[in-house]
């Protein structure tokens, strides 16, 4: 059994599984394994420092297919001919910007996995957002 190497807190606001639809148009997050796949070294490589300049221990990235006003564009989906655009941010920024409740933030940082071996991901999608992780080659 093949199992997806996306790991989800909250699968159900993402999958938008409906049964009519399904057949017509595959999960965005089909799309964005493949993206991430490529982009998978240059966001390490961006998380590696992100933490060594000391801006936080827990970078957070998001992923996106329209605007979005959160981060700084590190991957750009229309340049690279890609699905998925990538922006680098923070915890900090997170919170700062309310999309991590002050009080909500301990709880987080609970389950933040390992940012040597996994990627933390805010995937926005037409349905919602949640927070995705996604393991990092081996060797990167």
């Amino acid at each position: 059994m093949r199992h997806s190497k996306i790991q989800i807190m909250d699968p159900e606001e993402l999958l938008n599984e409906n049964s009519n639809s399904e057949k017509k148009t595959e999960s965005p997050l089909l799309s964005l394994e493949r993206d991430l796949k490529i982009y998978n070294e240059s966001i390490h490589e961006v998380a590696i420092e992100i933490m060594v300049e000391g801006l936080s221990s827990y970078p957070i990235f998001i992923a996106y297919q329209h605007i979005v006003k959160l981060g700084e564009l590190i991957l750009d989906r229309d340049d690279l001919n890609m699905e998925w655009s990538i922006n680098a941010s923070t915890l900090e920024e997170f919170v700062e910007k309310g999309v991590i409740k002050k009080e909500l933030q301990e709880r987080f940082t609970k389950s933040y996995k390992n940012p040597h071996d996994f990627m933390c991901l805010f995937v926005i999608v037409p349905e919602g957002a949640n927070f995705v992780y996604f393991p990092y080659k081996k060797g990167s």
